[in-house]
């Protein structure tokens, strides 16, 4: 028989939450999927099983690879997922359009014209978009 965790414990263990009580709301918010469905906090996880979660602005969607009742360092937490393709690049074309976001707003709270380093960032980005 395969080993299972609570999924609010996992998400805890392998730091995508910062206290387990975090994961839990998030979970019986509507925030979390396992395998497609909504699920309740005490809901088993096991190894192969597709996680989607969303936390704010932030969304991801990974496999469970090991399971970890315990908080671990980073790097080991790491290593218990892996993100798929799509999330990894959802995320970060959201990190380039907040990031854009930042410096339109930034040119729109009455501060004037950009300044230099203003001007350089949206240089850059205009010619990442070419």
């Amino acid at each position: 028989m395969e080993p299972k965790l609570r999924i609010d414990k996992w998400l805890w263990a392998v730091r995508f939450f910062k206290t387990r009580s975090l994961a839990t709301a998030a979970i019986s918010a509507g925030h979390v999927e396992l395998n497609g469905q909504k699920i309740k906090p005490s809901h088993r996880v096991q190894s192969g099983d597709i996680v989607k979660f969303r936390r704010g602005d932030f969304s991801m969607t990974c496999e469970v690879l090991t399971l970890q009742e315990k908080r671990v360092s980073a790097p080991i937490a790491q290593a218990c997922y892996t993100e798929t393709e799509e999330s990894r690049l959802a995320r970060e074309a959201g990190r380039e359009q907040r990031a854009i976001d930042r410096i339109i707003d930034s040119g729109l709270r009455g501060e004037g014209r950009p300044d230099k380093h203003q001007r350089r960032a949206l240089k850059t980005l205009k010619e990442q978009d070419n």
